[in-house]
């Protein structure tokens, strides 16, 4: 039986298989609001078998957006606009619905990947002032954000928790707390980021306290069954920064407070990172933290082949594999995999007919008549 098909549990949350698509931010929302293009792409997901569908990050405040574009989930509108998105995608998919929570910090008020990426000052249309653990920029040349004081840290421990009631008034099944790519929890942790000298800088202990807390709480406001975990990224490509050892700090604090999993991700909080990409660059740091930490790891990172996921899984090195750019290439990458291993896969019964004839058993309880 191929692994990457057997089942697993993330919490109280029963996956089919063991492939789960990354969140990806689309960078179309209109002042956070979800748009006609999320129910096309993420109705598009939906169908592809993975054993799991995290969406893109959804900001929880207007100045934790990356860019203007970006997907939120802070106000009455914004749920709203997102339960359209839902209701239709639910009443159809194949998969489990994930949502993950962020706060840019320093990185907010940019421009789109198409657009440059390039930071929007706060004196320019559009911008608005970032706010991180520490007034030091993301690069030398942009704008300073302001240092959260402690009333600026107990709003951005309140929005989280209440963007996380409303995603579990959303339906969706879990919540993944973003922890990685140089986003503001990630700002608290790594020495890179943060330069505070009070109890939220300095020591590992004292950088972790931030991101713990504002776990706990999201952990707190919503019900038992709803799974919580977190993305981190185990290093930061930089001599000096957050490392595979903190990580594993940091992953046995978060399994102590009842964390289901760990993605582990990397990189993106320095422009100073080197980061040596290639087929499969992120799962040693996966195979690291799993060794040391009995929950449910997820590899990410150019995972492409059916193959190289599976024998991933075979070694121990991960508990799950994660697509985003490759799903976006190839949205039946899941039907592809299944084919290739010899596995079966759920479909929506109105694509049962696509099977090819030579997989008589492709799709679970596929049963096609003709008139």
């Amino acid at each position: 039986m191929s692994k990457l098909f057997s089942p697993l549990k993330i919490g109280p949350l029963e996956l089919d298989n063991r492939i789960i698509i990354a969140p990806m931010c689309q960078y179309s929302a209109v002042e956070g609001n979800a748009q006609d293009w999320h129910l096309i792409h993420l109705g598009n997901l939906a169908l592809s078998g993975a054993g799991m569908l995290i969406i893109e990050a959804a900001s929880v405040s207007p100045e934790g957006r990356i860019t203007p574009g970006d997907l939120g989930l802070y106000s009455d509108e914004n749920e709203a606009a997102l339960k359209r998105v839902m209701e239709a995608v639910t009443k159809y998919s194949v998969t489990p619905m994930v949502i993950q929570l962020a706060h840019a910090g320093r990185k907010a008020s940019s421009r789109a990947p198409w657009d440059g990426g390039a930071q929007i000052r706060p004196d320019e249309p559009e911008g608005w002032k970032a706010v991180a653990p520490s007034a030091v920029p993301h690069a030398e040349d942009e704008d300073a954000p302001v240092a959260l004081d402690d009333a600026g840290l107990a709003k951005v421990r309140d929005d989280f928790v209440s963007s996380a009631r409303r995603a579990v008034a959303l339906g969706f099944k879990g919540i993944e707390v973003h922890m990685a790519h140089g986003y503001l929890l990630h700002q608290f942790l790594s020495p890179l980021s943060n330069l505070r000298t009070d109890s939220y800088g300095g020591a590992l202990e004292n950088r972790m306290r931030f991101p713990l807390e504002v776990f706990d709480a999201i952990k707190a406001a919503v019900p038992q069954d709803i799974p919580v975990w977190v993305r981190v990224s185990a290093t930061d490509w930089v001599p000096g920064g957050w490392d595979t050892d903190d990580t594993i700090a940091l992953s046995a604090m978060l399994r102590e407070r009842g964390c289901a999993a760990i993605h582990v991700s990397s990189g993106g909080v320095s422009p100073k990172q080197e980061i040596p990409v290639g087929a499969g660059y992120q799962v040693p740091l996966a195979a690291e933290v799993k060794a040391q930490i009995e929950l449910p790891i997820i590899a990410v990172g150019l995972i492409t082949e059916p193959e190289f996921a599976e024998a991933i899984l075979e070694k121990g090195e991960a508990d799950a594999i994660a697509l985003a750019r490759g799903m976006l290439y190839d949205p039946r990458w899941p039907w592809h995999a299944a084919a290739a291993l010899g596995a079966e896969i759920s479909a929506p019964h109105q694509y049962w007919r696509s099977q090819p004839r030579e997989y008589k058993s492709l799709f679970k309880n596929a049963k096609v008549g003709q008139r």
